[in-house]
């Protein structure tokens, strides 16, 4: 809730003759974001206060046209489209879902329809000289999701419908890639212009089955068949431009169109899509300020939460920090920060994957490979990496010039947080919940540097899961302290080496650094000696927090917590 106070004191004498004074306090002065914590504005942030109360943020908007007739706020990418736009033809970019793609798509639209009025004022209004008209064919794929051979095939005759219905069509043109083959010819010959392509989640029918080795085949092949016409056709197109989160084979997809340039880890297009720091601090600053008040935070403080909370996408090396666009957008509108881009859907085919190549939660990030490692086709891939990074849930770090290898790592706390809740189930199933609110409970107690209420907390909450396979090794146990020390936001990891040897988890608070040994059906003794023995400790001595250290041993008939010790170092 916002509040801002204003006093106004003034004596004035009323109509039946009496003097009175009084104090008058109207909402002007302070932001009062919860009950016990307000911020006093100053002019200037009071005028950022009010101009933000008017700024309108284009949050589920995705066609450009709309957001520059209506005013919303638009991070100006219009630099990347004339670039685009005038140096080739067919250009394949992939990026995570709400990631601005089809908001690009639709710029690309505005662009090539010649609409200059929408770009004023713009980067691309000092580029730009001729303003062009040429004849868009635009196929949005996004609503061909969970569908079968013939469903998919009716959205795509229906979708080229709607371009016959004004270009006509030719009653031997029976098939889909014979249907956009012709249309394509007939706009160009009607018009006397060349065609423009654009076709946004080229992948949405494929992505819900690509774990599946039945279906995914017969989809592949309508869309094979439909995009064939892209390369036959080419003398008849000015621009063809295509975008998904994932990436199929062109031997697969396009088998034709062998000449087709993927962008998504060109250098110059690293910020095409999402919004990055600059952008951030530039076009969006009065936003940053606005947040601040409402949280009742500093200018910085905000930053850093954004930062830790949104940022981290990088889709090249080197790259500037982007952050994901619609949890930005979503946290500016709020007032808060929550977990809006992984709370807007966790796509099932993620899930089902992860449990076909049956990753642990610890496997997800930190991992080194070569850039055909993970920027691989979707259906040739061997492991989870090539789906995890293209879905946006790992991200490159760091890069090796050396070596060519990239670090990937999860991008930032909310997609941390997220996929620890999605892998949760694993560990609880029905009883995720109660594991959430124990998790609550966890973090509250390890803040307060109660860290033996929370395991007495956690020892109770494991001993009412049901019996479930494959909890009678170390491994499981591990996984499971990595989760839930994950869902807490603090830093958290496991195998960690040292001159010794390997810790198994590795726990950093505001407050405290916790080396863990687990141990199965032993003691806390023999956990703690092993770590002593050790000396496991002295890795970590220059980390500049108290450490504690903490052996643990899991009961395995009992399926929970036995004992455990905690000392702190001295």
């Amino acid at each position: 809730m916002l509040f801002v106070w204003y006093k106004v004191s003034f004596d004035e004498k009323w109509s039946h003759g009496s003097a009175v004074c009084e104090t008058v306090y109207f909402f002007v002065e302070f932001v009062c974001v919860f009950p016990w914590k307000c911020v006093s504005l100053n002019n200037q942030n009071r005028g950022k206060i009010m101009d933000g109360i008017l700024r309108k943020l284009p949050i589920g908007i995705q066609t450009f046209a709309e957001i520059r007739e209506e005013n919303y706020l638009y991070v100006d990418k219009t630099a990347f489209v004339w670039r685009i736009a005038n140096t080739g033809k067919p250009y394949f970019l992939s990026r995570p879902r709400r990631f601005g793609k089809s908001l690009l798509t639709s710029t690309l639209h505005a662009y090539f329809e010649g609409r200059k009025e929408l770009f004023e004022g713009l980067a691309i209004d000092k580029m730009e000289t001729e303003w062009s008209r040429y004849p868009v064919l635009h196929f949005d794929m996004s609503m061909a999701k969970h569908v079968d051979k013939e469903r998919l095939e009716q959205m795509l005759s229906v979708q080229l419908y709607r371009y016959e219905e004004t270009y006509g069509k030719v009653n031997e043109e029976v098939t889909l890639n014979d249907r956009f083959s012709g249309l394509i010819r007939r706009v160009c010959h009607q018009t006397g212009r060349q065609v423009v392509v654009l076709i946004d989640e080229y992948d949405a029918p494929l992505l819900d089955v690509v774990h599946e080795e039945k279906n995914l085949p017969v989809l592949r092949d309508v869309m094979r068949n439909f995009y064939s016409p892209l390369k036959a056709c080419d003398p008849y197109l000015r621009f063809v431009f295509l975008t998904g989160i994932t990436k199929f084979s062109q031997l697969s997809i396009f088998s034709e169109l062998n000449n087709i340039k993927n962008i998504s880890m060109d250098g110059p297009y690293a910020a095409i899509c999402g919004i990055s720091e600059e952008e951030m601090l530039t076009q969006m600053d009065n936003d940053v300020d606005i947040l601040a008040a409402r949280m009742g935070l500093t200018r910085d403080e905000v930053l850093a939460k954004l930062k830790d909370n949104y940022d981290g996408y990088h889709f090249t090396w080197p790259s500037p920090d982007i952050y994901n666009p619609f949890s930005l957008l979503n946290a500016f509108a709020d007032g808060k920060m929550n977990s809006y881009w992984f709370g807007s859907g966790t796509p099932t085919y993620l899930i089902e994957m992860l449990n076909k190549y049956h990753v642990i939660p610890q496997q997800i990030g930190d991992r080194k490979a070569l850039a055909e490692s993970f920027d691989a086709p979707t259906e040739r891939i061997t492991n989870i990496t090539p789906l995890l990074y293209q879905s946006g849930y790992i991200t490159i770090k760091d890069y090796s010039p050396i070596t060519n290898l990239y670090l990937l790592d999860i991008p930032n706390k909310e997609v941390r947080l997220g996929l620890m809740k999605s892998l949760l189930p694993s560990y609880l199933h029905q009883y995720t919940m109660d594991g959430l609110t124990t998790v609550a409970l966890l973090y509250e107690a390890i803040y307060e540097e109660r860290l033996d209420d929370g395991l007495r907390l956690l020892q109770a909450f494991l001993s009412t899961i049901p019996y479930c396979d494959n909890t009678d090794y170390e491994g499981h146990y591990q996984s499971l302290f990595y989760t839930i020390f994950s869902l807490l936001g603090m830093y958290v990891d496991v195998e960690v080496r040292t001159p010794r040897g390997r810790v198994d988890v590795v726990m950093r608070s505001l407050s405290a650094l916790y080396v863990i040994e687990l141990k199965l059906d032993k003691s806390a003794d023999a956990a703690m000696d092993q770590i002593n023995l050790k000396n496991y400790p002295e890795r970590f001595a220059l980390c500049g927090l108290p450490m504690v250290k903490v052996g643990i041993n899991f009961d395995s008939e009992r399926r929970t917590l036995g004992d455990w010790k905690i000392e702190i170092v001295h």
